[in-house]
């Protein structure tokens, strides 16, 4: 990889850039563009909405006729096939870029490596690998989608010190700091759905909602019930006009309860029940792939959360441990469920990191598979 510090500077205002798409480009990537002539920022641009232009697009369309006899930044491959938008790489050979700088080459295995090919048969040097992990960790979420149509998987737990999620009450509000709960809501805004039990669903009546201070959307409300106990009037059904919402049941559901609820608009997903009689999650997921949901916010209680990790459909989980103490035999856990009985088969995580979050502090790390 021959690139220089000057490289890694520009590549990082490209991912600053690229950064700005965040949840708005679902299922599509974050990428950020950037036009340097003579060390000069020329034109700047990142990927705004899905089906809309491309990041180089942008940039290209910023730095007009100074784009000749420069470099442009981009921190995923630039496409060279007719999607909803033409190749980039024309968009790039028109402008007479004459140094093309990637992060990232695009994990998709149908088109991985043209776009660079592409331009190097043009004559265009193409520097490649230029911050390649913070690439990576941008756009995780649709490495996975891509690769797999899967959906990539977050699991999120608040807890304190002594591993609860609640008093013996049923108190939870609020367990972490104010910091922790406004990154909740940058997950949130970041991903196409989140998940909740029929539980939490009962006992906390949440709306489920992204609540941030610049624009940001809230994301397909996905509801395990299997029974389809959920009540008519809880406060989700208040969001409808602003997001979908979908409940996944199992075969046995009440047909009157089925239909009132899809006449209010909202999606009814039928799964076989897994071993324990709920929905089977790794059905679940494959049908969230097919409708083209490319990412999960998994909110939910001890319940549900060991029945994700015990599935395998958990990519990374993400915790956030408050320095306070409640305790309580009865007192609600993060990880409840029937249990793991060896500890050799306990979930493990990698590639782990440790933050601080106002008073909290925030681990997180990636499943183990």
């Amino acid at each position: 990889m021959n690139y220089d510090n000057k490289d890694e500077h520009y590549m990082e205002i490209a991912l600053e850039l690229a950064s700005k798409g965040e949840g708005f480009v679902n299922p599509n990537p974050q990428v950020g563009a950037l036009v340097v002539k003579e060390g000069n920022i020329v034109g700047r641009g990142y990927h705004k909405f899905y089906g809309g232009p491309h990041a180089e697009v942008y940039a290209l369309k910023e730095a007009g006729d100074k784009a000749a006899g420069g470099q442009i930044y981009v921190t995923l491959e630039p496409c060279s096939h007719y999607g909803k938008t033409p190749p980039c790489v024309e968009a790039i050979v028109r402008a007479g870029i004459k140094k093309v700088v990637v992060a990232l080459k695009d994990p998709n295995p149908l088109v991985s490596g043209r776009g660079i090919e592409f331009l190097r048969n043009k004559g265009i040097e193409v520097v490649t690998g230029v911050l390649e992990k913070e690439a990576l960790n941008i756009n995780e979420i649709f490495i996975k989608y891509i690769s797999d149509k899967l959906p990539f998987v977050i699991l999120k737990s608040a807890v304190t010190l002594d591993g609860k999620i609640a008093t013996v009450t049923g108190q939870s509000k609020w367990i972490t700091c104010e910091e922790s709960r406004n990154f909740v809501h940058h997950i949130r805004n970041r991903v196409m759905a989140i998940a909740v039990g029929i539980g939490t669903i009962l006992s906390d009546n949440p709306l489920l909602t992204t609540r941030l201070e610049k624009k940001c959307k809230s994301p397909i409300a996905v509801v395990l019930d299997s029974k389809l106990r959920i009540p008519l009037d809880c406060k989700i059904f208040d969001t409808l006009k602003y997001r979908k919402i979908i409940i996944a049941c199992t075969e046995g559901y009440d047909e009157d309860k089925k239909y009132e609820i899809e006449k209010m608009g909202v999606d009814v997903i039928i799964c076989p029940k897994d071993e324990s009689g709920h929905v089977n999650l790794k059905i679940l997921i494959e049908k969230l792939g097919n409708i083209g949901i490319d990412s999960l916010f998994i909110e939910g209680g001890g319940s549900l959360n060991f029945s994700a990790l015990s599935s395998g459909i958990v990519d990374k989980v993400i915790y956030f441990i408050a320095p306070k103490i409640i305790g309580g035999l009865e007192a609600k856990t993060s990880v409840e469920g029937k249990g793991i009985e060896d500890l050799n088969k306990a979930v493990k995580l990698k590639n782990i990191s440790y933050l601080k979050s106002g008073e909290d502090m925030m681990i997180q790390g990636y499943v183990e598979k």
